[in-house]
């Protein structure tokens, strides 16, 4: 079963090559989505996919990449879209 989650990623995760770890990190756990750059500095990471693979990136959300500093996750449910593929933007 699909399911999406919406994740909120504070502390330094801008400029840090933050998006382009988690695409990275959510493609080898088969998962589509997204992953934006906030104007508070906050990065957003829409994704969907398996609960245990949402599982597996929310737990590596928490650490991030090692330039990253991450700070807080915040996580809600969002609606399943159909996205292919995972995206920066």
């Amino acid at each position: 079963m699909v399911e999406a989650r919406r994740f909120l990623v504070s502390g330094r995760v801008q400029g840090v090559g933050f998006r382009a770890a988690t695409r990275d990190e959510a493609q080898a756990l088969g998962l589509q989505g997204e992953a934006v750059n906030l104007a508070d500095g906050r990065v957003e990471v829409l994704a969907e996919g398996a609960a245990a693979a949402l599982d597996a990136l929310q737990a590596w959300l928490h650490r991030g990449p090692v330039p990253a500093s991450v700070e807080r996750v915040e996580v809600a449910p969002a609606a399943v879209s159909g996205r292919r593929g995972f995206r920066i933007g």
